[in-house]
């Protein structure tokens, strides 16, 4: 960003604006995303178009999201060289992403969200039929850790199963918060995510498995089988008898340190 621009945008601190400055930086994400000239990416939080531009540079076409109408003339100075960038005005949670991705074909996302923003944002993506090929996104560390968690670690959740169901996340790069301008309170991580050929296991039922996992982390101190019973309306015999006919004790803990995906059996089209 010119420092002229620099000067005449506010950052604001309710869209939680923390801009990378350093282009090396940016060149490094763009090789852990790995994608390349053949590629189609959807960018997510343009900021002031540093990582657009060397997006540009490297894939054959990029469709770049801003929420912050004071950006888009810094972004039109910035970007007015690449003709291969389309740039979009607008709130990624309300836009029309089906429609506005339609003409990239198979795409990748890369995305600097803030923290407000990641759970809602990743549901949606993670529940979306587009043809994603990869999800490249930098957010806080404590946010990058509860994607990558394993049963039994600290943070794992919905977020976890639902991210490790259909993408095989890992976390690239820590980057510390020094590296932001303004810096925020804490670290951030980029995690890269490919989509997996095909789910970890194979599902009888999609949409209940997700509704079990989502019950099982509804209320995370009590155990399966009190959730089950709130959740879906049981009576305790009912909820035990699908646990016990899945190999699992009616006193575990919700979350326990048992993996999901929990096997989806011939009990549970019960609920």
């Amino acid at each position: 960003m010119k420092q002229k621009k620099d000067q005449e945008f506010h950052h604001k601190r309710s869209l939680g604006q923390n801009f990378i400055t350093d282009d090396a930086l940016f060149s490094q994400l763009v090789d852990l995303a790995g994608v390349g000239e053949n590629d189609a990416v959807l960018e997510i939080g343009a900021g002031a178009g540093g990582m657009t531009k060397e997006l540009a540079r490297r894939c054959r076409r990029v469709t770049a999201i801003e929420v912050d109408g004071t950006l888009l003339p810094i972004l039109r100075v910035a970007l007015e060289k690449c003709k291969n960038v389309e740039l979009v005005h607008g709130d990624v949670l309300r836009l029309n992403l089906p429609e506005l991705t339609a003409p990239l074909g198979d795409f990748h996302i890369v995305a600097n969200i803030p923290y407000y923003l990641t759970t809602d944002l990743m549901n949606l993506l993670l529940s979306s039929a587009m043809p994603i090929q990869s999800i490249n996104l930098m957010v806080q560390k404590e946010a990058a850790q509860r994607m990558v968690a394993r049963p039994g670690e600290e943070g794992y959740g919905l977020l976890a199963v639902k991210a490790q169901y259909f993408y095989d996340p890992v976390i690239a790069l820590d980057v510390p918060a020094c590296l932001f301008t303004p810096p925020p309170k804490v670290d951030s991580a980029f995690v890269v995510m490919p989509r997996r050929e095909k789910p970890p296991v194979d599902l009888r039922d999609e949409a209940l498995f997700f509704k079990v996992a989502a019950s099982a982390f509804a209320m995370r101190r009590k155990t399966m089988e009190n959730n089950l019973i709130a959740s879906f309306r049981l009576s305790r015999d009912q909820a035990r008898g699908l646990l016990e006919g899945c190999g699992i004790q009616s006193g575990s803990p919700a979350h326990g340190g048992r993996p999901f995906p929990w096997p989806i059996s011939p009990p549970w089209r019960m609920l």
